[in-house]
């Protein structure tokens, strides 16, 4: 059994509490930088008896969200941190002076782009315009146990909707965009001279029996739909993986047993390093 040590960061988002392995020193981060926070998590090998070091698996030891990340957070967590490589994934402006500290702190990164190397070939017209976000999840489900060798519909349930479809033998066909479940509902009451603002939680039937059921089953269960269109165009053997902030909202009114991962970006950008030596 791996002997934990806990240790603290202070930032802008309060005080983060990080498990980390002693037995490991050296760990590798992948950051997935979005528009107003950052995830980062740290990764540390499994020890394995008679596997080589080069056929492990690493586990995620430590996770941490940072809302405005600067220079000095990614500096304090690689030295803190012993981290020897990172991967970093952002949907936002490129940041030079973020990606420079990174590079300045553990030597070895991988700037995630479309031509970047995965396990993926990527069928998308416009590779250039693909988000690396989108990307980095859809390898992050095929490379799932259970996942391998069937076709996959990966759906992140943010602010927006991403729906995006993996074949069995590892293709990124492409996929769709729609708007999320709190954007549908502000864009009633923005759009419109008499709907209501309403929250996401609250009585959602399948047919609303006021203004507000109405609205919010709307948004809902149009997801639900959604999920359950795009699913059986997969056909029933077709994986299902789920992650977001709205999973909570749908998984328990689908017909099918989705796989729900929570941060599907960094175990995609994990796999990502592995798969490039890293």
């Amino acid at each position: 059994m791996s002997k934990k040590s806990e240790k603290s960061l202070k930032n802008q988002s309060g005080l983060l509490t990080l498990c980390l392995y002693m037995d490991n020193p050296q760990h590798i981060l992948t950051v997935d930088q979005g528009n107003t926070s950052a995830k980062l998590a740290l990764w540390a090998p499994v020890e394995n008896v008679g596997v080589p070091a080069s056929a492990r698996r690493r586990q995620c030891c430590a996770k941490l969200c940072i809302r405005g990340l600067t220079a000095d957070d990614i500096q304090r967590v690689c030295r803190e941190y012993n981290v020897s490589a990172a991967i970093w994934c952002s949907v936002s402006e490129r940041e030079p002076l973020l990606l420079d500290a990174l590079r300045q702190s553990c030597g070895n990164i991988i700037e995630l782009t479309v031509d970047t190397p995965t396990p993926l070939a990527i069928d998308y017209t416009t590779p250039q315009t693909l988000g690396v976000d989108r990307l980095a999840a859809a390898v992050g489900a095929y490379t799932l146990p259970g996942a391998r060798g069937r076709d996959i519909l990966v759906s992140d349930l943010g602010t927006a909707i991403t729906y995006d479809h993996v074949t069995a033998s590892g293709r990124y066909v492409g996929g769709n965009i729609a708007p999320g479940i709190w954007m549908r509902l502000c864009a009633l009451n923005h759009y419109t001279a008499r709907l209501p603002q309403v929250e996401t939680d609250g009585d959602t039937p399948l047919w609303g029996h006021d203004t507000a059921s109405a609205l919010r089953g709307g948004a809902i269960n149009g997801v639900v739909a959604e999920l359950e269109y795009y699913h059986s165009s997969l056909g029933d053997d077709a994986v299902v993986v789920l992650t977001g902030g709205a999973v909570k909202l749908v998984e328990g009114r689908l017909s099918f047993r989705p796989m729900i991962v929570p941060d599907l970006v960094s175990e995609g950008l994990e796999a990502i390093m592995a798969y490039n030596g890293l």
